[in-house]
């Protein structure tokens, strides 16, 4: 008797997954190992090229397929795997292929990895650039952090971006949201059905072995993907105002900046006199957090959920941050270090948590506390497969139930279909 089908999985990423590299490749790689635990057949593809920390997926027995944009070549590919469950890594993956999928397997279920907003991450940081024309006060950015949902809306409803993004969520038959202020600004403002989306978070394993205490740790720590635009912000509002003002009162204090694809205009900031230290890519990312006293991570932008806070915490490496940073992280409980909205206060309180063993003691307890609370791997995978299995279980009502998703899935099938037969036609003139 033969033995039945696996679930097939393909996953169509934005790049190929660099779990040391950024939060969201480490997500997707979250995403991948439950899949694998539930023994599902997974293939990941990616029309990008290599980057230099790629994962090994092959190791993992995962297959890796390239792909073309705008090749008919995808076409046969994805007819012949037939996949159970596809997944769209970013929107724009969705966008290039989803109307393929749609074409050669519409019974499989589409999945879109947000993994964040990202017209709200562009519509905050245009009003940075706003902000910043304005005045050229470097200290107190107050009026940009924790605005009420409805302003958020306001100020990226009519964008390009947003009515882009938000189609691709209706065209999906569930969206993986690591945000839940994410998830309840998409309900309340811009209306979509709950049903759509599903909290999840990064997904890890508490630590058993106790921390580094505080006496065994030293100097300020600051991490992130260069090319994460939020990251770099932050670099340059900690070089400009928020370092200089730590350094007044932490003469010997030294601050290590580490990030991958570190461009020349970053190691161009490297001072050692300041202890402004521009160190490039950590090899072992968690091995420096751990060695840090405190983690700053002072952006003035961004969206979704902080990889770097995350793995602060699991570091035991109290955090110093602003209302976006700790945005969607801790719910109702205690924040893991110092939340502030001027470089002013975030140096004060960054001091004071430098120095007061007894107060950095309690908010490494806290980071504990919320790595049980909020982010257990074991519960949100469990979750996850749940979730996946009854939208496959309940497919055909849950896009019935989804009608404007359902209509915007056929209109893009039959423009890009014809569009795809004019490129192609013209090819064959040239």
């Amino acid at each position: 008797m033969s033995q039945p089908r696996p679930t097939t999985v393909l996953v169509i990423g934005y790049v190929w997954p660099e779990p040391q590299s950024s939060a969201a490749s480490g997500h997707v790689m979250q995403i991948l190992e439950a899949f694998r635990q539930q023994g599902w057949d997974i293939t990941f593809s990616s029309p990008a090229g290599h980057g230099e920390h790629k994962a090994d997926l092959a190791a993992l027995d995962i297959h890796e397929v390239p792909i073309e944009l705008n090749h008919s070549s995808f076409d046969t590919f994805v007819r012949e795997l037939a996949p159970d469950i596809v997944l769209f890594d970013q929107f724009m993956m969705e966008e290039q292929f989803g109307w393929r999928v749609e074409k050669h397997c519409p019974n499989a279920l589409r999945v879109l990895e947000t993994s964040d907003l990202q017209s709200l991450r562009h519509a905050r940081h245009q009003r940075l650039k706003d902000r910043l024309k304005a005045s050229d006060d470097d200290n107190d950015f107050s009026q940009l952090f924790a605005p009420a949902l409805r302003e958020e809306f306001a100020h990226m409803a009519d964008t390009d971006l947003a009515r882009r993004e938000i189609a691709a969520l209706y065209r999906c038959d569930l969206n993986l949201m690591i945000s839940p202020v994410e998830i309840e600004l998409l309900v309340q403002q811009f209306h979509l059905p709950r049903a759509l989306l599903h909290w999840c978070p990064l997904m890890v394993d508490a630590p058993e072995a106790p921390a580094r205490s505080f006496a065994q740790r030293a100097h300020f720590l600051s991490i992130g993907n260069f090319r994460h635009a939020p990251n770099w912000d932050a670099v340059l509002w900690m070089k400009n105002s928020l370092w200089p003002r730590i350094r007044a009162q932490l003469p010997s204090a030294q601050l290590h900046i580490y990030g991958a694809y570190t461009p020349p205009k970053a190691t161009a900031l490297h001072n050692a006199a300041q202890g402004f230290h521009v160190m490039n890519w950590a090899e072992d990312a968690l091995q420096v957090m751990s060695d840090a006293r405190i983690c700053l991570a002072p952006l003035r932008f961004g969206a979704g959920i902080k990889g770097k806070l995350l793995d602060a915490m699991l570091c035991g490496t109290p955090s110093v941050t602003t209302p976006v940073g700790a945005e969607g992280m801790h719910g109702d409980l205690p924040w893991p270090g110092v939340i502030a909205e001027s470089a002013q206060a975030l140096a004060d309180q960054a001091v004071q948590l430098y120095r007061d063993e007894a107060l950095w003691t309690q908010a490494q307890a806290h980071g504990r506390h919320l790595l049980v609370e909020r982010y257990d791997r074991a519960t949100h995978a469990a979750a996850l497969i749940d979730t996946l299995e009854d939208c496959r279980q309940h497919l055909q009502q849950r896009r019935r139930d989804n009608f404007t998703g359902s209509m915007l899935r056929h209109h893009t099938l039959k423009s890009t279909q014809y569009m795809a037969q004019w490129i192609e036609e013209k090819n064959r003139v040239r």
